[in-house]
């Protein structure tokens, strides 16, 4: 669980490193990947570590083609509706994901994960504080991308959890293998969204390092620790810190105003994350 908390805390750096870079979104996630993957892999060599995936490879495959949609879909969802209500949407997968705990796993739900979840959501959306009818066309379109960000958000968790529980390897030299995978997947998807894959100077690349050794290296192989070891539905609940950290980096970076009931969203999010991480199964 403190692997799980921890990494949810590194990931939700991610909204501060894309609103610090100066490079498209779809570059923006293929260099996170891939500075990511190559801090990953030399770790794996100054361990002296060989990647066995045997059974697990298909697995990765498919935890790769979710993750490199999920990045798509979810930069581009920020710049048309803000980090906020952008990663609210993406967070939607821990209603998917909870119902495939029940429905693929049988996993038990019990009341407490029925009160926990829309609880949380409900915390999250008091902080984002969006109206839908003041919503422009464009801001429209922004949210399908964000949903769509959701359903690949969970489909990667649920892919991660296979791929860990058939890999005969570490945490990290599988997060590696993903990494790199869903790195070589976003390579063809820049040029596809006419982006460049230009860094326009040593700050940018500075933060793409960053963005890759914080969300990927640090948050990604604490969480991949975790999701074969906490009951899936409980992972997609605890990843819910990562929107509520990241509106708490907004206030504290980017000087944002905050109101009442956005402390009070904060606070019923809290109790929904707390209400589903300690329930019993």
């Amino acid at each position: 669980m403190l692997d799980l908390l921890l990494g949810a805390l590194a990931i939700s750096f991610s909204a501060v490193f894309m609103k610090l870079v100066a490079v498209g979104p779809t570059a923006a996630g293929f260099y996170r990947m891939l500075f990511g993957g190559l801090l990953l892999a030399a770790l794996l060599v100054w361990r002296g570590e060989r990647p066995a995936l045997g059974r697990a490879a298909p697995w990765v495959l498919a935890a790769a083609a979710a993750f490199a949609l999920d990045l798509v879909f979810w930069h581009r969802s920020i710049l048309a509706v803000g980090t906020g209500l952008a990663t609210l949407l993406a967070n939607f997968q821990v209603f998917l994901v909870a119902i495939a705990s029940v429905t693929l796993f049988g996993e038990r739900g019990g009341w407490r994960l029925a009160v926990a979840v829309p609880l949380a959501l409900l915390g999250l959306a008091l902080i984002v504080g969006v109206d839908p009818s003041a919503l422009e066309p464009a801001q429209r379109a922004g949210i399908g991308l964000g949903l769509a960000t959701a359903v690949c958000y969970a489909s990667y968790i649920l892919a991660l959890r296979e791929a860990r529980s058939a890999a005969a390897t570490s945490a990290t030299a599988l997060i590696t293998a993903i990494s790199l995978a869903t790195a070589a997947l976003l390579a063809v998807a820049v040029p596809l969204a006419g982006e460049s894959f230009r860094i326009p100077g040593l700050r940018d690349f500075g933060v793409l390092v960053l963005y890759g050794l914080v969300g990927q290296v640090l948050g990604w192989v604490l969480i991949s620790r975790a999701v074969d070891r906490v009951p899936v539905s409980r992972v997609a609940l605890v990843l819910l810190l990562q929107p509520l950290f990241a509106y708490l980096w907004d206030v504290a970076f980017f000087g944002r105003w905050f109101s009442a009931t956005e402390v009070a969203g904060a606070g019923l999010a809290l109790i929904g994350i707390y209400l589903g991480a300690t329930r019993r199964d």
